[in-house]
């Protein structure tokens, strides 16, 4: 892993097999992962958002990967950073990957009636 590059949590379609994989051409699978508790993962329709939730006892699945510094920027632009959809924060997962520094992309907007995916797997 180079110096500059970044762990990724992805838990919806930028997983492998899913629509928008495309965005991560090119960057490497390090593993699939599950978030501590304290994450809910929320339907939003097309796309799933997930959600600092102290509540919750389950976490939420999905796969790490390493992106170079030119992935994370197209990560940041897909996933709305700059208009305030998501935010790319911390997040806290179970082993193997519990000491690594991994980033996520939080769901900013509320998520109200949204339909709780209570496995916390996309698709559900």
């Amino acid at each position: 892993m180079s110096a500059d590059d970044t762990l990724v949590f992805v838990y919806g379609t930028l997983k492998r097999g899913a629509l928008n994989h495309h965005v991560l051409a090119g960057e490497t699978f390090v593993g699939e992962a599950r978030t501590e508790p304290g994450y809910r993962l929320y339907h939003l329709g097309e796309y799933p958002g997930m959600v600092a939730a102290a509540a919750d006892r389950h976490g939420v699945g999905g796969e790490v990967w390493r992106v170079s510094p030119a992935a994370l920027a197209r990560l940041d632009a897909f996933e709305g950073t700059g208009e305030g959809l998501y935010r790319r924060d911390r997040v806290r997962l179970l082993p193997p990957f519990a000491e690594d520094a991994v980033e996520t992309y939080l769901y900013l907007l509320p998520v109200g009636e949204r339909p709780l995916i209570p496995s916390g797997h996309w698709p559900s």
